[in-house]
């Protein structure tokens, strides 16, 4: 049978990109691409991207404090929030450019609209537009999941933080995982008095207890309110902004509530339950190790198949089936050990077991240091970082490591390394210290603090 393309790909986020790209490029197929939104996915335009940029904005009040300290005349006046969003703005339609152009390059034909499945080797445009193909692949990603309650049309997500005309005075962030956190931390650096509310015991949740513990004392310490064990029962509209009464009882105004409590596949609407291809509870597509449907020739990465919501994961994901479906190299996307950070401040990078985690495992020593850094403490900062090693007592492998520190992202991304590569305890101590650093306090930790 003649095929419109040899692969059609249903996103243009960065895990389906990737995969058009390969495919198309190294994998010698004739490759077609929809993307009903802006090129680039959740990540470039509504993500990873433009969060990162809020992540240094929010950062130079205090950089002004701490200058004065170190000697400067040093100050900043108010934060110019749409001189920012404008500057951001032109960012991403740079960003989106440059996505635009490398499929361009490779071969690929982009079509600037919604696509649905309507066989194992038929997706409908928007326009009404059939197109077949050998392969069809979903990168659909996800968006954020706001629940269904008394007021809930009053709340904002992560989507719209990024586009509101001016920042609110009072925020109210609804949730306790790290895209709550991160926007947390963000909108207070840059001025806004904010509140998080979270229904759990502490934010954080599946990241090491010690670590998230550490990060949640800094960030109360910042000025941030954080009350766990409280979520929200309505939102009113008033005239001076928006009323939320809570589970606790307690009766407060806002001028704006984010909910960020969770994300929820992309996958309504596109025809593949009918096909046959299964969803999960959360409406995630279930695949295989080879990211493989029930269907054969239909494929999916990325958020949409809830395995690990990364940004990189998803591009390993899409190399991994334009190599295999394409360039007759069979490949997984290897999902062990992937490290990760939260933006917050001060960040919190991870890798591997966390100590609760590796303790169900097996014996385990940890090795941990809590102290205030060079920089800070000079400035008269009370700010501390944390750096731990979940050890393994019979192999002394280092199962799982956990830093909190400005740019922990950094750290453990070279930690990462040494762990992914079964790294043992003796290793790091036999590795000489950089002095003076944060990071050499990961290969001086001489004793266990504990052992279980």
């Amino acid at each position: 049978m003649d095929f419109d393309y040899d692969l059609f790909v249903i996103g243009g986020g960065s895990g389906g990109v990737r995969a058009a790209r390969i495919a198309a490029s190294e994998g010698g197929a004739k490759v077609g691409l929809a993307e009903e939104s802006r090129m680039g996915g959740t990540c470039v335009i509504r993500g990873c991207v433009p969060k990162k940029l809020m992540v240094f904005a929010s950062g130079y009040q205090a950089m002004a404090e701490d200058a004065q300290a170190y000697g400067w005349t040093a100050q900043v006046g108010g934060f110019d929030w749409p001189r920012f969003r404008g500057h951001l703005e032109k960012e991403l339609d740079r960003l989106e450019a440059a996505y635009r152009g490398t499929l361009k390059n490779a071969g690929v034909t982009i079509h600037d609209a919604r696509a649905v499945v309507e066989d194992a080797h038929t997706v409908k445009l928007a326009s009404g537009e059939r197109l077949t193909a050998k392969h069809i692949l979903i990168a659909t990603g996800g968006r954020p999941f706001v629940p269904e309650f008394p007021g809930c049309e009053h709340a904002i997500t992560s989507n719209e933080i990024f586009h509101l005309p001016e920042l609110p005075k009072r925020l109210l962030v609804v949730g306790g995982g790290y895209i709550a956190s991160e926007f947390a931390c963000i909108l207070h650096g840059l001025g806004v008095e904010v509140c998080q509310y979270y229904r759990g015991a502490q934010i954080l949740r599946g990241f090491d207890d010690e670590a998230r513990g550490h990060v949640a004392n800094a960030m109360i310490e910042r000025g941030i309110r954080i009350r766990c064990g409280t979520d929200v029962i309505r939102l009113e509209k008033s005239l001076t902004g928006i009323r939320v009464i809570s589970t606790d009882g307690s009766d407060a105004e806002f001028d704006a509530v984010m909910y960020a409590t969770g994300r929820a596949p992309n996958s309504a609407g596109l025809g593949l339950e009918a096909l046959g291809v299964e969803l999960g509870r959360h409406g995630q597509v279930i695949v295989d190790e080879w990211s493989q449907t029930a269907v054969p020739s239909i494929f999916a990465v990325g958020d949409v198949t809830d395995r690990i919501n990364l940004t990189p994961v998803a591009i390993r994901e899409g190399h991994a089936f334009a190599d295999t479906v394409f360039r007759g190299v069979p490949t997984k996307a290897d999902h062990e050990l992937v490290p990760s950070a939260i933006f917050t401040q001060p960040e919190l990078g991870s890798v591997g077991l966390t100590e609760e985690a590796a303790r169900e495992q097996e014996p385990i020593e940890v090795y941990a240091a809590a102290f205030r850094p060079m920089q800070s403490a000079f400035a008269g900062r009370p700010d501390r970082v944390l750096m731990k090693l979940i050890v393994s007592a019979e192999t002394r492998k280092v199962l799982g490591c956990h830093i909190v520190a400005p740019n922990a992202g950094e750290l453990i991304q070279l930690a990462a390394i040494a762990v992914k590569m079964g790294a043992t305890k003796e290793d790091f101590d036999r590795t000489v210290a950089v002095h003076p650093t944060m990071a050499e306090e990961l290969v001086t930790l001489r004793k266990p603090v504990r052992t279980a």
